[in-house]
């Protein structure tokens, strides 16, 4: 059975895709087509991409790094064109031209945005221009903090209020792994305190419907009380 027809809440959608590996106008319609299919719980988690080692296995190109912010801020601006039902013309970029960006059938509502990654000239830039959310490293609260403060001078650059972008972290390893619940609650609680809203985190390997089980099941109430 189908992820959505078990849970009415779960938000759907990558951490992140790389922009290098669809084609944006296709990105936009599968991203709508998953909205439509979910009732309205799509996500499109997206960033500039960097496992070079994959692109060549798999025969991707991989252009340079210059380029590949070129090409996400162009995905960037055609799926709100594509998700807009007021825009169906054109779009005419450096990397990407499309005839129509008619999207057809159009989600439900325009699907939340999240761009990974901490880079604080070009990756923090599109966030505060273009993103509903970052996904940052949890690497300590005190370089997320920083990274937070880079982030809110882009929005002042750009005229837009920091406190409309979701700020989340991924968390991979640490405590969580090992199961030490109380230590992991109390990374929380710094991260919470550096205006982080929102944890990812990731199973280890093994079993990992049991260690959601095991774990998860104690953490997920605690959560909930952090930082209110």
């Amino acid at each position: 059975m189908a992820t959505w027809a078990r849970t009415s809440r779960v938000r759907l959608g990558l951490l992140v895709t790389g922009v290098t590996y669809r084609h944006p106008g296709l990105l936009a319609k599968i991203i709508a087509t998953l909205d439509v299919l979910s009732g309205g719980r799509s996500q499109l988690g997206i960033g500039a991409a960097w496992y070079e080692r994959e692109h060549r296995g798999l025969g991707v190109p991989f252009p340079p790094v210059a380029e590949r912010f070129e090409r996400l801020e162009e995905t960037l601006q055609i799926c709100a064109q594509m998700w807009d039902p007021r825009e169906t013309g054109p779009f005419e970029g450096r990397h990407y031209q499309l005839a129509e960006t008619l999207c057809s059938p159009a989600p439900l509502a325009r699907p939340l945005v999240m761009i990974g990654g901490g880079g604080e000239r070009k990756t923090l830039r599109l966030v505060a221009q273009y993103g509903d959310a970052c996904n940052l490293f949890a690497s300590s609260p005190a370089d997320v903090s920083y990274k937070l403060e880079v982030l809110a001078r882009h929005c002042d650059d750009v005229g837009r209020d920091p406190a409309g972008i979701g700020k989340t972290i991924l968390y991979v390893g640490g405590a969580l792994a090992g199961g030490d619940v109380d230590a992991f609650l109390a990374d929380m609680e710094a991260y919470a305190q550096v205006g982080v809203q929102e944890v990812i985190v990731m199973p280890p390997a093994g079993d990992p419907a049991a260690w959601i089980d095991d774990v998860l099941g104690k953490v997920a109430p605690q959560l909930a009380g952090i930082g209110s």
